[in-house]
């Protein structure tokens, strides 16, 4: 059976991954956004500019599902704990 603490373990440590991953990301797509920009154009037909939409708007909905589904969760239990 899962217990609060084991649960607040959980999404402290899906925060930690996801944020990680976020951080990473957005430092890619900030530093070498020339050779994403390469990649992803051979592998569909994107201009530059939909292409810097496009990862703005990935950033953007992986920020915020991250907040729902990692961070809100952790905070209920975080403050249920206390």
């Amino acid at each position: 059976m899962m217990d609060i603490l084991l649960l607040s373990s959980f999404f402290k440590w899906c925060c930690i991954i996801n944020f990680s991953c976020l951080l990473f990301s957005s430092l890619a797509i900030s530093l070498i956004p020339d050779a994403i920009y390469r990649v992803h154009s051979k592998l569909f037909n994107l201009t530059r500019e939909s292409f810097n939409t496009q990862m703005y708007q990935f950033l953007g909905i992986y920020k915020i599902l991250i907040l729902v589904f990692n961070f809100a969760p952790f905070l209920a239990l975080w403050i249920i704990q206390t």
